[in-house]
């Protein structure tokens, strides 16, 4: 297993011999335990890499190890804290309130999930918690770094893997 480190105090994020800038979420970093949907805090604790989504047209997937697929027009990822499928992938439109994959901006063209609160979800603990593109600002609670560095970074990472989340 190797370990990608996000160093939240600095704003860098590290895998082996690379090093690059990142964002987290506007509220900063608090524990998991203290994590709450929409309070913009990214989860400090060590999150397993599920897999990656990638989206057609925007970045070619030849020499993605983890498991990948293709991101939709109908794929979201449920925010609801009432949703029985609450912090899991969903197919919109819902009944219950659920996140986009498909954004207006650049920032879901890449997204490795993370497993934060997902075996199983505990609901209100937060939900999609991404390493993504950055946006240029604070997160909602996800990590972010700019494309390059993503793809980069992205054909070095391997099934097992997994994001450590620090002060």
């Amino acid at each position: 297993m190797n370990i990608l480190r996000v160093d939240c105090g600095a704003g860098r994020l590290i895998f082996g011999d690379l090093e690059m800038p990142c964002t987290i979420g506007r509220g900063g970093a608090c524990p998991a335990a203290d994590k709450q949907e929409g309070d913009g805090c990214t989860p400090l604790g060590l999150w397993p890499i599920r897999g990656v989504l990638l989206r057609p047209g925007k970045v070619v997937a030849s020499g993605v190890r983890l498991p990948w697929r293709w991101v939709r027009a109908q794929d979201g990822w449920s925010d609801d804290i009432a949703d029985p499928a609450y912090n899991r992938p969903v197919r919109l439109p819902r009944a219950f309130s659920a996140e986009s994959l498909i954004r207006s901006d650049d920032a879901y063209d890449v997204i490795i999930v993370l497993g934060h609160n997902d075996a199983p979800p505990v609901s209100g603990q937060g939900s999609a918690i991404f390493l993504h593109l950055s946006e240029g600002r604070p997160t909602a609670g996800c990590v972010a770094v700019d494309r390059a560095d993503m793809l980069r970074l992205l054909p070095l990472l391997s099934p097992g893997d997994a994001m450590d989340i620090v002060r």
